[in-house]
């Protein structure tokens, strides 16, 4: 029987303890008798004067009852005048759950426990989900808007040097002049830097923040030089073979030979920066050269053709060794300093290489006239849109995915082909078309990741799998009909092993 005895804690509460039972008598179970001992009712099974409702509590829990309430029978029996363990106390755990000490636990009819979903975690996951596809959703929509605008700036370059060599052929001029418009790189990344992130720095605080991509110490004259001399020469050979390039092949023939720079990278990479080796961009690599070559034969090996086809070539390549020694000696650079060396480069093409078109018109190589003759229109144009071009190309890699703005670039070949036949009216043959289709295709195997290939192997798995659960529940499904059709006609079938 219950007693009260013991100390008062905290003055208010009487410690409830269960007396030494002499015997116990349990419905169907023989209690043992043994030694007397204190027990406290939070830490043993509460029972009452004869041990059923408790019991009874106990099953109605764990088989989960339908509209079982906790402690009913035990507050019934209290109303009744029973002085029950539940009658003070209630059920165990019930006040813990109450206070918020034990979450809420269902009971299925199979006797597991279940908790009940919270309506904020769902929200929470359904709306981290919302957002997580509406950003991949954004980034993908940018990423082909970019790719448009890639390819129509390339495109669009490459044409308005077709129509300014109409009355101006001088293409180094053009490409220096060009590249003097990289100056205004760094500011235009300020400017939108500042826009969209509402720094503080000045334009100058930020230059030297950017430096560091020359070291520590910044930017030095003598760092200036080293570092930017080779790369300005490559970047002005490449430009200066593109042009050339374009005098003597359509703008389609050019922009197809240029994009085998991809597979020299590779070559490069593969060889100089011991990249990792894939067969897929070795088959790429020799489909490159094989429509480099197909490209030279369409029109005999002799004349403009060949010679246009070595320059375009010979372009590709110099803008392969510019990537690479630009990832050997920069390593990664983020959009601030690649800004920084872009600007940097114009300011070292402006004050060294300005001579060289002062030779090439005294020497009359390159005729430029007076400075009233000049197609300012077409250069400003072409500069603007190169400029365009150099600055989404590498905002793009920020922005969004790299392969979109590598498609963009590939792009310009059937835009300049289009413009080609509907303006220029070309007539490309078929030796031509075929050497472009397997450049543009080494192109695009070249874009495969790395791990292309066990990624490939995953989802073929991964659909073989579905297809194999599918075939087995179509198998059950149907020798559960045939077992119907069995017993329905008196019979039962047997499967055989």
């Amino acid at each position: 029987m219950l007693s009260t005895e013991g100390v008062l804690e905290s003055g208010d509460q009487p410690c409830i303890q269960l007396e030494p039972l002499k015997s116990t008598h349990l419905p169907g179970k023989a209690t043992p008798t043994g030694g007397s001992r204190a027990v406290s009712v939070e830490n043993s099974p509460k029972v009452t004067a004869n041990g059923v409702h408790d019991i009874e509590d106990r099953i109605l829990r764990i088989t989960g009852y339908y509209g079982y309430n906790p402690g009913y029978s035990s507050h019934r029996n209290a109303s009744e005048g029973d002085c029950g363990p539940h009658s003070e106390i209630g059920f165990e755990g019930q006040t813990q759950r109450d206070m918020g000490l034990w979450p809420d636990v269902t009971h299925g009819e199979d006797g597991s426990e279940s908790r009940p979903e919270t309506p904020g975690s769902d929200t929470s996951i359904e709306s981290q989900s919302y957002q997580t596809c509406g950003n991949t959703a954004l980034k993908v929509l940018g990423g082909l808007l970019m790719v448009l605008c890639v390819s129509s700036s390339w495109v669009g370059t490459t044409q308005v040097v077709k129509l300014t060599f109409q009355s101006f052929s001088c293409p180094f001029f053009i490409s220096w002049f060009s590249s003097n418009w990289n100056i205004f790189f760094f500011p235009i990344y300020y400017s939108g830097h500042v826009f969209t992130t509402g720094e503080k720095q000045t334009p100058i605080q930020k230059f030297r923040e950017c430096s560091k991509l020359f070291g520590e110490d910044g930017m030095t004259l003598k760092l200036f030089v080293k570092r930017t001399a080779p790369f300005s020469i490559l970047w002005t050979l490449t430009n200066y073979l593109y042009l050339l390039a374009l005098k003597k092949l359509t703008a389609t023939d050019v922009s197809a030979l240029y994009c085998c720079h991809k597979a020299f990278v590779f070559l490069l990479s593969w060889i100089v920066l011991k990249d990792r080796f894939m067969g897929v961009r070795i088959v790429a690599a020799i489909m490159a050269i094989t429509g480099i070559v197909m490209m030279a034969y369409a029109d005999g090996f002799h004349g403009d053709s060949f010679v246009g086809v070595a320059l375009a070539v010979g372009s590709a390549s110099t803008s392969a060794l510019y990537k690479v020694l630009f990832k050997m000696f920069l390593g990664s650079a983020n959009l601030g300093e690649v800004a920084h060396f872009i600007s940097t480069m114009g300011f070292f093409n402006l004050i060294f290489i300005s001579c060289v078109p002062l030779i090439l018109y005294f020497t009359r190589v390159e005729h430029l006239g007076s400075l009233s003759s000049l197609p300012w229109g077409y250069l400003f144009g072409l500069a603007g849109l190169w400029l365009v071009f150099n600055i989404l190309v590498h905002v793009g890699v920020v922005l969004t995915y790299p392969i979109l703005i590598s498609i963009g670039t590939l792009l310009s070949v059937p835009g300049n082909a289009a413009v080609d036949v509907l303006k220029h009216e070309v007539i490309f043959s078929v030796v031509r078309l075929a050497a472009t289709c397997i450049i543009c295709l080494g192109f695009l195997l070249l874009l495969l990741p790395e791990e292309w290939d066990s990624v490939t192997l995953r989802f073929l798995a991964n659909i073989a799998d579905k297809k194999s659960e599918e075939h087995g529940e179509e198998l059950t499904e149907s020798s559960g009909q045939t077992r119907s059709r069995s017993r329905a006609n008196g019979t039962v079938s047997i499967p055989l092993a």
